[in-house]
């Protein structure tokens, strides 16, 4: 019986010590390269998982322009201490936006907390185009308002180290956006 409970209880503390590890190489494998955004900040390296299942028509759009090269040299034009930084405006004013029609309001369960990724939009609920967000902290008073499409996974110390500002004075920009499954090489 001493045996048994001594192999328990070596069991418990084994898989206790080994767990942060694999349950980061469970992370890994389950990232999807398809719905990895990589952004190159002037900051950081900025890793999002985008949420295809939540809100398919953000997550097509943010590709579409992301294949396109469309966020590459974008400014951070609204950077909010305590709330969110926003980017995804080629004029840097927030009044931008792609030449593709805006994308109507996919609402869902995704609580926008720290590192959350959000489609900024006017005040009609439909009107999503080109521009994101990202939360500093806990921002849940914008639940089912604004589209959840993406979460940081990593690199929110880079987010969370932009120049604030609406406008900043040196606003940081998006050096290159990319998806992990494609090399901006080929």
């Amino acid at each position: 019986m001493k045996s048994i409970f001594k192999l328990f209880v070596i069991t418990l503390l084994w898989s206790s010590l080994m767990s942060p590890v694999n349950q980061a190489e469970a992370q890994t494998d389950a990232v999807d390269p398809e719905n990895l955004l990589v952004l190159e900040l002037t900051t950081g390296t900025v890793k999002i998982q985008m949420l295809p299942e939540k809100a398919p028509k953000h997550v097509e759009r943010i590709k579409k322009l992301t294949k396109e090269d469309f966020y590459d040299n974008v400014v951070f034009h609204r950077v909010i201490d305590g709330f969110m930084a926003q980017t995804g405006d080629p004029t840097g004013t927030g009044r931008g936006g792609s030449e593709y029609p805006d994308v109507q309001a996919e609402f869902n369960d995704v609580n926008f907390g720290r590192g959350t990724v959000g489609m900024a939009r006017t005040q009609d609920p439909d009107s999503a185009n080109s521009q994101f967000f990202i939360c500093f902290d806990d921002c849940s008073f914008l639940n089912g308002q604004y589209t959840v499409w993406g979460q940081v996974t990593e690199g929110m110390e880079y987010v969370d180290s932009l120049a604030r500002g609406e406008p900043p004075e040196n606003p940081d920009r998006i050096v290159e956006a990319k998806l992990a499954s494609e090399s901006k090489a080929q």
